[in-house]
């Protein structure tokens, strides 16, 4: 199967769902958010007639609370700005994409609270199913794209292979620090064809000065295996491996299996920009959250619940649902056990990086 047909965070609200297990990206919301309301403002400017309608999307919106923060952080922001320039506020007309395995069943559930709090502003929502590896919208039509930590995901797992069909990063679902040359370069090559046609794909869509406002995973180092790059990764791959000596998973299930994901350098990101040609770098900032956060992970089972909502939709398709619970189980137990060895203070690279459209 493609993964456009198989990556989605787990559903619903029970106790392993994306929605009771979003922290993190609730963290990333309210750090970025002065640099998104000075994006938002940004589009407003005396030399700019009034728009009637404002297009916005949330790209790879999933289906947590953060997603109706994002939202109101951009109302707010608009009618800020159009009070400042005495302005009346536009519509707005607010595109929610996933792929369509999301769960927009409680992504709408939440959309009539939110909608009941802002029934003063005429502003419109939809469900957008589709990947973002291609075109979603008309031609010239959007002001605004926001994204947050889906860019890295890949429509598809690089080859990993060499000519006789021998696995490349042989008990590894990642780059790792034993991964060879080939492994780094090929998910390089899939990140560069993905994240470009995701460049010109936006292009297309958006207005002139149009913004696209990014937060994703990323590193500082040339290096791709650090901790911090492989903090979700890693602890995985060992719980597999530990189930493949107990016999539970068959080493070659391990060895076909790679996550469809990739860290980028901020170098990397900057050269594939620059390449596509069609946008601007109007900000680029970084903000690092450790590892020891109490608001995100209270402890290393709280961190292995946010991976299982993140990857069991991947893992249960290609090793199947009975194994799930053992897993997941031993992959708590490696993650206590590393954070109880583990002697550096572990940070998250994060950026946020704003593109105007040219």
């Amino acid at each position: 199967m493609e993964v456009k047909e198989v990556l989605y965070m787990n559903k619903g609200d029970g106790e392993n769902s994306y929605h009771q297990n979003s922290s993190f990206t609730q963290k990333l919301a309210a750090l970025s958010k002065p640099a998104l309301q000075n994006t938002v403002q940004s589009l407003f400017s005396k030399d700019v007639l009034p728009y009637q309608v404002l297009n916005v999307a949330d790209l790879g919106c999933s289906s947590t609370p953060t997603t109706f923060s994002v939202i109101e952080t951009v109302i707010e922001s608009v009618k800020r700005k159009c009070k400042e320039l005495n302005y009346q506020i536009p519509e707005i007309q607010y595109y929610l994409n996933d792929l369509a395995g999301n769960d927009f069943n409680t992504l709408f559930k939440g959309l009539l609270n939110f909608t009941e709090k802002h029934n003063d502003l005429r502003c419109f929502v939809m469900g957008t199913p589709g990947s973002f590896h291609g075109r979603l919208f008309p031609a010239n039509t959007m002001h605004l794209v926001y994204s947050s930590y889906a860019v890295s995901w890949l429509s598809k797992v690089p080859r990993l292979t060499d000519i006789e069909g021998l696995p490349l990063n042989k008990g590894k679902i990642y780059i790792s620090d034993t991964s060879s040359q080939a492994v780094k370069e090929a998910y390089l090559a899939q990140f560069q064809v993905d994240f470009g046609l995701f460049l010109k794909s936006r292009s297309q869509e958006m207005i002139h000065d149009g913004r696209v406002f990014l937060i994703f995973h990323g590193r500082l180092s040339a290096e791709h295996s650090t901790t911090d790059t492989c903090f979700c990764w890693e602890p995985l791959s060992k719980a597999i491996a530990d189930l493949v000596s107990l016999g539970l998973i068959s080493e070659e299930k391990l060895d076909s299996f790679d996550v469809p994901d990739y860290v980028p350098s901020i170098e990397e990101v900057k050269d594939i920009v620059n390449r596509e040609g069609s946008f601007e770098i109007e900000l680029l900032e970084t903000f690092p959250i450790e590892m020891g956060d109490k608001e995100i992970w209270i402890n290393g089972e709280k961190l292995a619940k946010d991976t299982r909502c993140l990857t069991e939709s991947l893992v249960s398709n290609h090793f199947g649902e009975e194994i799930l619970d053992k897993l997941y189980d031993k992959l708590s137990d490696v993650i206590v056990k590393d954070l109880a060895t583990c002697t550096e203070q572990i940070k998250v690279t994060n950026f946020v990086l704003v593109l105007r459209r040219m």
